[in-house]
């Protein structure tokens, strides 16, 4: 079940690969996603020496809970495998790869998080997807008027 979705992932970067990784989470934080209270806003995914983390992503304060010393924007750990960290690293070695988080799961009773590796796009390539959008719904739309 989708929990939360960075919307700006996708109008930014070209998605090339994905990951599915868990969290490290506190009990208060989990019940804070699953009420569907966060934002990406400003987050990315970094690799620091062969661990994968979340750097400043906002996972809003449950409001049950004891929240005196809770930082929201907290760097949380990633749980990945070795290989999949590896392949990580080898596709962020080539040029113009990032790492990107693009949403929050619940998969049974964890949280997952899906990253992807994605390349920056440019002004010209964003309008160009605007445009071919905008084209492919005119379309659309003409097709469904022609079938009524």
């Amino acid at each position: 079940m989708l929990l939360l979705k960075n919307k700006r992932a996708t109008h930014d970067y070209s998605i090339e690969k994905t990951y599915v990784s868990g969290i490290v989470l506190s009990g208060p934080e989990v019940k804070s996603l699953r009420n569907k209270s966060g934002s990406f806003k400003g987050s990315y995914v970094k690799v620091i020496s062969d661990e994968v983390f979340l750097i400043n992503a906002q996972i809003t304060p449950y409001a049950f809970a004891d929240n005196e010393k809770y930082d929201p924007k907290r760097t949380r750990k990633l749980l990945l495998k070795k290989k999949e960290i590896i392949s990580l690293t080898e596709e962020l070695d080539k040029k113009n790869r990032t790492l990107v988080p693009l949403s929050f799961n619940a998969i049974g009773r964890n949280i997952k998080v899906k990253i992807g590796v994605g390349i920056g796009l440019k002004l010209h390539d964003k309008r160009a997807k605007m445009k071919k959008r905008t084209a492919d719904r005119e379309v659309a739309k003409e097709l469904k008027s022609i079938n009524r």
